[in-house]
């Protein structure tokens, strides 16, 4: 005589069955970056990026803005208006990214250069006086020299607003008497 299958051993293969099935989250069928693929004919995994797409919030389309050129010669001018929070604003990132080396009036004396660092140039030799903004931008951006770039930590805005600040400051540090307007003479004059 058979004997019918108990319960319990049916319950038990099920859970068997089922757990030998499943597929874990960190288990999936897919490629690693740079891995060989023979489905595509390149046999590459990674897929090049479709010409003519842009990821969305990089159509960089203002050369003037992103790179600090116009028609790829270092600019002149400002992408836009510098008005007292453009000025304060660029102070502000000026002492956290910029005076450490450069120090707060920018001679290059700054603390890293105290604590035995290659000082970098003065922003008040006449070489950099008479620089346009955009050899500033561009530095900010790329990195010259020993200084790296803080592409990554300050948005083009942002950047724009330190080089403002900065010719603000090569203009206060090289100011003389006859600068100031008549009305504020006076008042120099009487502290």
């Amino acid at each position: 005589m058979r004997r019918p299958y108990s319960r319990n051993g049916f319950l038990v293969s099920a859970v068997l069955a089922l757990a030998s099935c499943r597929q874990d989250m960190h288990d999936q069928p897919r490629y690693e970056p740079l891995e060989k693929s023979h489905f595509f004919g390149d046999a590459r995994a990674s897929r090049p990026q479709v010409p003519g797409t842009v990821a969305q919030g990089q159509l960089r389309i203002d050369e003037h803005l992103y790179t600090g050129k116009l028609q790829g010669n270092l600019a002149d001018s400002f992408p836009f208006p510098i008005t007292r929070q453009v000025l304060e604003r660029g102070q502000e990132r000026y002492n956290i990214f910029c005076s450490p080396c450069h120090s707060k009036v920018g001679d290059g004396q700054g603390m890293i250069v105290r604590r035995g660092f290659r000082p970098p140039p003065t922003f008040h030799s006449e070489r950099l006086r008479a620089a346009p903004p955009g050899h500033f931008f561009d530095v900010i951006t790329n990195g010259f020299g020993s200084m790296y770039d803080y592409s990554a930590q300050l948005r083009p805005e942002e950047r724009w607003a330190i080089v403002a600040y900065l010719k603000a400051l090569q203009l206060s540090q090289a100011a003389g008497l006859e600068d100031v307007p008549a009305g504020e003479r006076q008042k120099l004059s009487r502290d």
